[in-house]
């Protein structure tokens, strides 16, 4: 019983960089059992299709981060404060994921949502899902500062769904050029989303 559980943890961790790193179409099934270490039946027992790995590989990395950005937004500080460091944190994750591999890897959800939306509506289905939880969170980020008098907004829903955009725009530029400095502008431009007042005071604890 171990033995066939490690099996799928294996399959898990080796599909996961692969369809982050190349995309989904370009992988086969064998190329990720051989990256596991186990035999093709594994695969099957676990999983009856290729996309139904990817819809797997999708929950495990969204609730890894989902775990990181309450911890990031629902931290100590001030609203505003805590967003920056959402930023911050995805910045250091592509930089330290360049320098490890040599490229920008890019977010896997708009890797996939670009690659497969129009494609498989399973997938598309929990992209949507995924980006509204995202969205959702940052909402509520938003709405604090609003009520605080740190950013002027009518549709705090409305907002986070612009700010979410653009990190992944900008996410998606870093990957297309393999440059990490348009990361550079995330802050900036999420301070005029806001109509956020452009003071220190964003990067203080309280």
């Amino acid at each position: 019983m171990g033995r066939t559980s490690d099996a799928r943890e294996k399959i898990l961790a080796a599909a996961q960089p692969l369809i982050e790193l190349r995309g989904y179409s370009a992988l086969g099934v064998a190329e990720i059992c051989k990256a596991a270490g186990v035999p093709k039946g594994s695969f099957y027992y676990f999983f009856e299709s290729k996309e139904a790995l990817a819809l797997a590989v999708l929950d495990e990395h969204w609730e890894a981060q989902r775990g990181d950005w309450a911890r990031v937004l629902r931290g100590g500080g001030a609203p505003l404060a805590r967003l920056r460091r959402l930023f911050e944190e995805t910045e250091a994750g592509l930089r330290a994921g360049q320098q490890s591999c040599g490229t920008v890897s890019g977010c896997m959800f708009g890797n996939l949502t670009l690659e497969l939306s129009n494609q498989t509506e399973p997938i598309r289905e929990r992209l949507q899902q995924i980006f509204e939880a995202q969205v959702e969170m940052v909402e509520k980020v938003v709405a604090e500062a609003r009520d605080r008098g740190e950013a002027t907004v009518g549709d705090a829903r409305e907002a986070a769904r612009s700010i979410v955009a653009q990190l992944e725009g900008q996410v998606l530029f870093a990957k297309l050029y393999n440059d990490t400095r348009h990361l550079d502008a995330l802050w900036e431009n999420c301070l005029s989303l806001l109509s956020a007042r452009r003071t220190d005071t964003a990067s203080v604890s309280s």
